[in-house]
């Protein structure tokens, strides 16, 4: 979804995004507010605008519990206040097509990254159990559990492929 009071602007960034993604667009903040229900991987909020602003939706996604990966894309220069703000990033207008479209794509693998991850630990955490409480011949001889060793082995691929391309270092604990 797209937040911003100039429907010009808002009109906009939706064509840089509607070839590779399904857009919404909300003209003001009421009528994004208003929109929330509908679920959004990502939202993009202008901070400034007029009765019903920027952090006003950022309070109605905390509100709604909205698992949206988001960023505010406003001509207000960031300060220090940010840190605070639940945003995943911030852009300074003017905004070129490929940056809201680089922006909308590194959202969206954000959360996807997120996802993977937490997805694997679900499964490495149910194959500890089972290492924990069946005997070895017991896992050696299971299907369910060479497919659930195989699946782990997937899921650490993923997180490690999108973990690259957002260029995150794989996390290594050093005690």
């Amino acid at each position: 979804m797209i937040v911003d009071d100039e429907a010009e602007l808002a009109d906009l960034y939706a064509e840089y995004l509607r070839d590779a993604h399904s857009v919404d667009v909300a003209y003001n903040g009421a009528d994004a507010i208003k929109m929330l229900s509908k679920g959004y991987d990502v939202v993009l909020i202008d901070r400034r605008m007029p009765q019903v602003s920027g952090t006003d939706v950022l309070a109605a996604l905390k509100d709604k519990e909205m698992d949206s990966r988001v960023a505010m894309v406003t001509a207000v220069d960031p300060d220090f206040e940010i840190i605070d703000l639940p945003i995943d990033d911030y852009l300074v207008k003017p905004v070129s097509g490929q940056e809201i479209r680089e922006t909308v794509d590194r959202l969206v693998t954000i959360q996807e990254y997120n996802d993977c991850v937490q997805t694997l630990t679900s499964k490495k955490l149910k194959r500890n159990v089972l290492e924990v409480e069946k005997p070895i011949g017991n896992l050696q001889n299971s299907a369910e559990f060479d497919e659930l060793t195989a699946e782990i082995e997937r899921l650490e691929e993923e997180v490690e492929a999108l973990g690259a391309k957002l260029d995150i270092e794989p996390f290594v604990r050093e005690d």
